[in-house]
């Protein structure tokens, strides 16, 4: 029965290690190493793409905040309430 066990065993082992190595062995074909560099190139499309849609949320948001802060979004004046400078209240026409 130990036999048996160890035989079992060991041909477990290997079947795990050859097909380890089976995958090992096919990443380095040109077609795995290509593909590798495919996924990698793919990463890093969708990681620029990424920081590309963060930087422009960024931009939109603080360009509203300057528009906020310099009153660019607020109603133009009326005539009226339009004062021009040297003809305020202290002027003596």
């Amino acid at each position: 029965m130990r036999r048996l066990f160890w035989l079992a065993m060991g041909i477990t082992i290997g079947a795990l290690v050859v097909r380890k190595l089976s995958r090992a062995a096919e990443k380095m074909t040109p077609a795995g190493i290509g593909a590798s560099i495919a996924d990698g190139l793919r990463d890093l499309a969708d990681a620029i793409g990424d920081f590309g849609a963060d930087v422009r949320d960024a931009m939109a948001e603080r360009e509203q905040e300057l528009r906020a802060g310099t009153g660019l979004d607020s109603p133009l004046p009326t005539g009226d309430q339009v004062q021009l400078p040297g003809r305020g209240a202290h002027s003596a026409d």
